[in-house]
């Protein structure tokens, strides 16, 4: 059940909002489990099951992994943590790897006359989520950093809670843990302050990304021996602008979701495109993501503790596991190593900050922007193969045009749109890292914000009534 769709957008959020409304202050939390699991079943299925499993798992660890709790020693408790983790692990390696490791025993066996079987499994929809949460939980309360949940509906509401379990944001149990139990009251400001938030992202999911999506497929699915130049060029900013605004738009919608059942999530996006620096990229790319590898492995790595060359190493692993964490494929693993080298190059040569001088910063910016959409070719490309030669046309011009299948994807209206888009990533970057509709300030600003919230909001109206949008593409994650 897509947040875009009609059965989301026109029945099951109004009744879960009617819900929230209509029960009583302890049992808000009941709802929006009940609400959740219901969301998680309409697109699992039967792998809902696995995520049951995960959450008894998890929730029962987590009780025993307080600090003098059941009277664990502190050694016992080590290695119950350690376990949970590998648990949780284990789980992710097995449903989200498991067929990319046997492929290449395959391959490997092939070579020596013998013939490995592939294992295939349907990979459950936000596992890789819902897996940093529960690792989250466990490492949050064995630090002491926060309490274990005794209530199972609050833990329940923490991990399937339906604006995130999907897609994200990845919320780390200490910025949600004192929301949990409370009683939350002002259930209508809630919901007029979250619409906002969740109509601007559905416009740039829908009106934006969902428009882009046809002509960067397209330019993408070029066979090798038709690649050309404009081609090239066409699918890797056109699928810049459609990640940015599908995955952006959709942490807009979760966080505004979020807040109109009452609970405050983390911010997931600051304007990344107008970074200045790869090492600024990741400040403001997928942040909660940043955040989340920064606490549970780049820290007890030690961080950029213990000289340069640990740090480096620290940030190899870092980016090995980030291109991983996204897909079981060669070019994520690359587009990670990528990311990792230049940020390993920016500290080696004191790049990482930020120049003083306004040409300096632009050409910064132009540069950065340029090595993150090279990045997004591996990032999008099916094979390591069909990446090297996209990037080969970009870098080598050619008077070629577009095959006729890409030109009958570059409407009037999609140049329309990818023209707005890189306008709106051009914009300088606000001092601030909040969203278009809290960045107000004039009234004349104010009304500007609305009337463009409202323009779009119809017309994603519109485009999701007749069938218009498509999957958020980190579902797929």
């Amino acid at each position: 059940m897509s947040f875009a769709s009609p059965l989301f957008l026109w029945y099951f959020l109004p009744a879960v909002l009617a819900a929230v409304l209509i029960a009583p202050r302890s049992g808000r939390n009941v709802v929006i489990a009940v609400a959740s699991l219901l969301f998680y079943v309409s697109g699992a299925g039967g792998t809902t099951l696995l995520l049951l499993a995960c959450i008894v798992v998890n929730y029962f660890a987590g009780r025993r992994l307080e600090p003098d709790d059941w009277g664990f020693e502190q050694n016992r408790r080590k290695w119950l943590l350690i376990g949970t983790i590998s648990f949780n692990l284990a789980i992710l390696a097995i449903w989200k790897y498991a067929g990319f490791a046997t492929a290449q025993l395959a391959v490997l066996s092939q070579w020596f006359g013998g013939d490995f079987p592939v294992l295939h499994l349907a990979l459950p929809i936000g596992i890789s989520f819902y897996t940093f949460h529960h690792i989250s939980y466990v490492v949050d309360i064995y630090r002491g950093e926060r309490p274990a949940l005794r209530d199972p509906v609050s833990f329940i509401t923490y991990i399937a809670m339906f604006p995130q379990l999907v897609a994200g944001p990845i919320v780390r149990y200490r910025e949600i843990a004192d929301q949990l139990p409370q009683q939350r009251t002002h259930r209508l400001d809630d919901i007029a302050a979250g619409f906002p938030r969740f109509a601007w992202g559905l416009t740039k999911k829908v009106v934006i990304a969902d428009t882009l999506a046809p002509m960067a497929d397209a330019c993408f699915a070029t066979p090798n021996e038709d690649m050309t130049f404009a081609i090239a060029w066409l699918g890797a900013i056109g699928y810049a602008m459609q990640l940015y605004f599908d995955f952006s738009g959709y942490s807009d919608m979760a966080i505004g979701l979020g807040r109109m059942l009452g609970f405050r999530l983390p911010e997931n996006f600051a304007r990344p495109y107008s970074s200045v620096t790869v090492t600024e990229f990741w400040r403001r790319w997928h942040m909660s993501l940043s955040r989340w590898f920064r606490d549970y492995v780049y820290i007890p790595l030690g961080g950029n503790r213990g000289g340069t060359a640990r740090t480096y190493r620290n940030l190899a692993i870092i980016f090995v596991l980030t291109g991983f964490w996204h897909g079981a494929a060669w070019t994520y693993l690359v587009w990670g190593l990528f990311h990792g080298a230049l940020l390993v190059v920016e500290r080696a040569f004191g790049w990482s900050h930020a120049p003083s001088s306004t040409r300096a910063r632009l050409g910064r910016r132009a540069l950065t922007m340029l090595l993150v959409v090279i990045g997004w070719v591996f990032f999008r490309s099916p094979d390591l193969g069909s990446a090297f030669v996209m990037l080969g046309h970009m870098l080598l011009p050619d008077f070629a045009g577009l095959t006729d299948i890409v030109a009958a994807s570059v409407t009037n209206q999609r140049l329309v749109f990818l023209l707005l888009a890189l306008v709106v990533v051009a914009l300088p970057a606000n001092s601030g890292t909040g969203p278009f509709l809290e960045a107000v300030r004039t009234p004349r600003a104010y009304a500007l914000r609305i009337g463009v919230l409202t323009l779009g909001l119809g017309y994603a109206g519109l485009l999701v009534a007749t069938g218009s949008f498509s999957p958020f593409l980190y579902y797929q994650f």
